[in-house]
């Protein structure tokens, strides 16, 4: 998932753009390490672009009485101070025959005056690309390629669904899973470590409502609510399935491929198992009304009501009604 610069890392500038911290964080790791692999005795200097000042600026790049050598990490730019957005524009253009020069911005619009001003200055840009949802267990099965170990697609389908989209997260859990059993990991292996987790995630609690499984699911909400699940998580999981779910039906109709057909709906191939086994108990219409159902929810959790849990029960209760019924013009 990293690209790093071809050329010299010293005497040149490099922005990495991403809003994912994990994959931005690692490469600028592979930036760091490029440059001291080739001056090994270089200074790292690290800061937020938001505490920065002129003189900070000039001290962090203008290299040591101990080594000239510098590499200088600026992160978030989109928070740079106006005063210092020249200075730093300079830098770009001219970073100096001892100087690797990293600066890091989450992407968006925040800045996006300085970030058009030092691609214009000639900047090397690496972008970092979001990692979709249904590309996470691809992501899970690489985390272990990293380390050495083999994981098949169901397994890492299990860690993403017993911890959650985080990438740190999935990052952390595989790389406890391998300290203790280096040599297999199974979803039985998950299962132990994280099953109370999967209990209380949003997205356990979402499909359980969208098979029609009302009692588990007011369970694990009232359990996933105790242990710190933020409201709003649930309402943005069952919206997610249900929009999910309506795209498949209505894809599945042009007769497409599978991996056309999952493209369209924007999953993974092994999901369409899933979608098509939930579609036989669920119609268009119906899905229109649980959506509704639930974006009345979720403003209700956001404060047009003072209970989110008795908010959050009804909504399960009114969209286990809807699945597999045709709702009343």
């Amino acid at each position: 998932m990293l690209r790093l610069v071809e050329m010299a890392p010293f005497g040149r500038a490099t922005l990495v753009i991403g809003r994912e911290g994990l994959i931005a964080e690692r490469t600028v790791g592979g930036l760091i390490e490029q440059a001291r692999s080739e001056r090994p005795s270089a200074t790292l200097t690290q800061a937020e672009a938001g505490t920065l000042t002129l003189g900070s600026l000039a001290e962090m790049t203008g290299g040591s009485l101990l080594a000239n050598d510098s590499i200088v990490v600026v992160s978030d730019i989109a928070d740079l101070p106006p005063e210092l957005q020249p200075a730093v524009v300079s830098l770009v253009s001219d970073p100096g025959p001892d100087l690797a020069f990293i600066l890091t911005h989450p992407g968006g619009v925040k800045g996006k005056a300085l970030l058009d001003a030092v691609k214009k200055a000639g900047i090397e840009v690496i972008e970092c690309a979001d990692v979709k949802q249904w590309e996470l267990p691809q992501f899970v099965v690489a985390e272990a390629r990293r380390a050495g170990v083999r994981l098949d697609i169901d397994t890492a389908t299990a860690l993403v669904d017993a911890v959650g989209n985080d990438l740190r997260g999935l990052a952390a859990g595989v790389s406890q899973l391998i300290a203790d059993n280096p040599d297999r990991i199974t979803t039985g292996t998950i299962s132990r470590y994280f099953g109370g987790r999967a209990d209380v995630t949003s997205f356990a609690v979402a499909d359980e409502v969208m098979a029609g499984r009302t009692s588990p699911a007011l369970e694990k909400l009232r359990w996933a609510l105790a242990t710190g699940v933020s409201p709003v998580l649930v309402t943005s999981a069952l919206a997610s399935s249900l929009r999910g779910l309506g795209k498949y039906i209505d894809a599945s109709e042009a007769r497409m491929r599978d991996v056309e057909l999952a493209k369209a709906v924007g999953v993974p191939p092994w999901k369409l198992k899933d979608l098509a086994r939930l579609s036989r108990d669920w119609q268009s219409a119906s899905i229109a009304r649980a959506l509704q159902a639930t974006a009345t929810a979720d403003a209700a959790i956001k404060g047009a009501a003072s209970d989110p849990g008795f908010a959050l029960e009804q909504l399960v209760l009114t969209v286990s009604r809807l699945r597999g019924r045709r709702p009343a013009a």
